[in-house]
């Protein structure tokens, strides 16, 4: 062999994404991103995600899970989990002895909640204080287009659906900064300390009622709020109300290559995973999908990836063909399918540039997340790895290799190692994300269509 022919065959070339895409992929691939970007304009908090999933489960045939249930081949089987996290399962061939094979991702995303007893007002301003969800940087949320989405549960025991900031016609709301003439001391600050958690407070409006007090702004925003939605300030203690980005999915770019969003982590690869279930034919080994919750925060509480609700899910499966379901656990396979951080040039002395995933590059394969010395990872094996590698190579999916950062830069964790506890074979998996955790974060539609390419292969293997 020559020079060039040895390093064909010895070396590793990854190649952009795009060499050799063809007419037929570029317009699957653009047909996905739109269903995707219309996703994510009607998803923006696990409630909206959960129930958007419910409803496209049952158009497409898919049946509750219910104690006791006859399980066989094809049947399509679904959990809603208390309204803020989803199973579906595509019940294969194979007994569930054999294992299942399932893709895990989660529908929370960063964000500002309210506070039990939020509003207030002072120096005639009304405010919503908030408590901040998952791991921001608080700077970044001041001064950018705010809605509120939520539940209201009334003392009647109604609830009532809250949305304002979306529609066109809404006004939207703020978190106010300093100007720069009178920010000699902040700017003094770290990044951090700029803004502080209890300077998250929300502008709700200035206008006072006419009257006697000290509350008539707060009280005329408590008015326009009842007046549209029948509730009083004592409802708040039993809402669950959630400040996010207003605004659609756009495309970014001159090229359009990129899309921009609140919430790519993880939604993106929540409909990646959750897209190819609905349409699945009865695969050999059963398929099964999770949108989990609570994952930005450690994937506590009866609706997070650490809970005992998947086990529910599974036993009922499980029970439905008299299978004990740890041994469906041993055996089956699990792709943690969650983001990376896409290399950023802007900032290429936080990583290294030979193990870092790039866009247009394809669906990012993490052998290990964590932090500093692999800490909270499970660090999947040569064998898991490798089970992974010939999945997408054999179905013609475009990957890549990628580690979170330098090694003592920082880090992150997934539901991986949750699954992993379960005695579950797991991996990594994710679309890469730039300014990730930001009001805005921008992905490849390349590797969103590749990711979910990856989640049916891994369902079909």
């Amino acid at each position: 062999m020559n020079v060039d022919e040895l390093r064909e065959a010895l070396l590793s070339s990854p190649k952009n994404g795009y060499a050799g895409l063809s007419d037929e992929d570029r317009a699957e691939m653009e047909a996905y991103c739109k269903r995707y970007a219309a996703f994510m304009d009607a998803c923006k908090t696990e409630r909206e995600a959960t129930a958007w999933a419910t409803v496209e489960a049952e158009k497409h045939g898919f049946k509750p899970a219910v104690p006791g249930m006859e399980v066989k081949p094809g049947d399509k089987i679904y959990m809603n989990n208390r309204g803020k996290s989803f199973m579906i399962a595509v019940v294969g061939t194979e007994s569930l002895a054999q294992g299942a094979n399932i893709c895990a991702a989660h529908v929370d995303s960063p964000r500002m909640d309210l506070k039990p007893q939020p509003m207030y007002e002072d120096s005639e301003i009304a405010y919503f204080k908030t408590h901040y969800y998952g791991g921001i940087k608080k700077y970044q949320w001041t001064c950018v287009p705010l809605a509120i989405h939520g539940v209201v549960c009334k003392k009647d025991g109604s609830q009532v659906t809250v949305t304002i900031g979306e529609d066109e016609n809404d006004p939207i709301l703020v978190v106010s900064d300093l100007l720069i003439h009178l920010s000699a001391d902040q700017m003094k600050k770290t990044l951090a300390e700029g803004i502080a958690g209890e300077q998250l407070n929300v502008i709700l409006g200035t206008e006072p009622l006419e009257g006697e007090g000290s509350d008539l702004v707060k009280l005329n925003i408590m008015r326009l709020l009842n007046e549209k939605y029948g509730i009083v300030e004592d409802d708040f203690r039993t809402a669950e109300l959630t400040v996010v980005p207003a605004g659609k999915c756009r495309e970014v770019g001159l090229d359009r290559s990129l899309l921009g969003a609140y919430g790519h982590d993880d939604r993106v690869c929540a409909y990646a995973e959750l897209e190819p279930m609905l349409t699945l034919p009865t695969p050999k080994h059963t398929a099964v999908c999770i949108l989990a919750d609570k994952e930005e925060i450690g994937s506590v509480g009866i609706s997070g990836m650490q809970s005992h609700a998947f086990e529910y899910f599974m036993e009922i499966l499980c029970d439905g063909q008299n299978v004990k379901l740890s041994h469906c656990f041993a055996n089956s396979f699990c792709l943690s399918a969650d983001v990376s951080n896409a290399f950023d040039p802007n900032f290429a002395e936080t990583c290294d540039r030979r193990n870092n995933s790039m866009l247009n590059y394809g669906v990012s394969i993490c052998k290990y997340t964590g932090s500093r010395g692999k800490g909270g990872a499970s660090d999947a094996s040569a064998e898991a790895m490798q089970h992974v590698r010939s999945t997408l190579d054999a179905a013609g999916v475009k990957w890549q290799i990628a580690t979170l950062g330098k090694v003592d830069q920082g880090g992150g964790g997934t539901v991986a190692a949750y699954m992993a506890n379960r005695n579950i074979v797991t991996v990594d998996a994710g679309v890469p994300v730039l300014c990730m955790h930001a009001p805005m974060e921008i992905v490849s539609k390349l590797d969103c269509y590749e990711t979910m390419k990856a989640c049916k292969a891994i369902y079909l293997a």
